[in-house]
């Protein structure tokens, strides 16, 4: 049984093995002691692990920890079929509200972009990308090509303003080849010119799609950066 736990529900084997190890008294905790430092630290750790990986979404946190310290003590009320087929549950349930937001999250995404199009000035190309010019760089300036390295800043939002990352907010500019970002910035970056800062608004499919690079950014998002072009390298 404990194998299912850490194959399927990362996070959870691990915090059993630690409690089983650990056995921390409840109550206070002296955290100038070494020792319960340590305890403490790696206890907080897994923690936010499990909420990280949302594995605690939707679960009875009473009934998860009493299953805990059954588990500990060896006293645990239900066969492994039983609880192997309570954990199936659980997984079918997130699949099904994991689809639901996939679809959900598009559906806004699309609408967002539908309403952008008719704002002024902004640029929709066949692709789904859409653009706005912010500030024009020199007429004759370069455009970069797609086998390329570029110097940028940029600033990233969700389409509700939510900072996800931003080199401007760094305060340092990033270098990446063309080949190396998402499809979005890739056929952005070669219509730019040096010099100039677009508004990029990116579709799901052209930039992350159902997989996320980070909690910050939820599948299926329409992205805003905006793009200064500083130089081709």
């Amino acid at each position: 049984m404990k194998t299912i736990f850490i194959k399927e529900l990362p996070g959870i084997g691990a915090l059993v093995l630690f409690l089983a190890a650990g056995a921390a008294a409840q109550g206070d905790i002296d955290l100038e002691n070494d020792d319960d430092r340590i305890a403490y630290s790696i206890g907080a750790n897994i923690g936010q692990n499990l909420i990280e990986q949302q594995i605690l979404d939707g679960i009875n946190l009473g009934s998860f920890i009493v299953g805990l310290q059954d588990a500990v003590a060896g006293t645990v009320k239900l066969s492994n079929e039983e609880l192997f087929s309570a954990i199936q549950m659980y997984q079918q349930r997130a699949q099904e509200t994991a689809q639901v937001t996939l679809a959900d999250n598009l559906a806004a995404s699309e609408e967002f972009l539908r309403q952008n199009a008719g704002r002024e000035g902004v640029v929709s190309l066949d692709s789904g990308l859409q653009y706005l010019i912010l500030t024009s760089g020199p007429a004759d300036g370069a455009s970069p090509s797609v086998d390329e390295a570029v110097l940028a800043h940029y600033h990233g939002t969700l389409t509700d303003g939510t900072v996800f990352d931003s080199s401007v907010d760094r305060g340092e500019p990033a270098q990446f080849g063309l080949s190396q970002v998402i499809s979005g910035w890739t056929e952005a970056l070669q219509l730019m010119k040096v010099g100039d800062k677009w508004r990029l608004f990116i579709p799901p499919a052209m930039a992350y799609g159902t997989s996320s690079p980070t909690p910050a950014i939820p599948p299926n998002s329409a992205l805003i950066f905006d793009v200064e072009l500083l130089e081709i390298r």
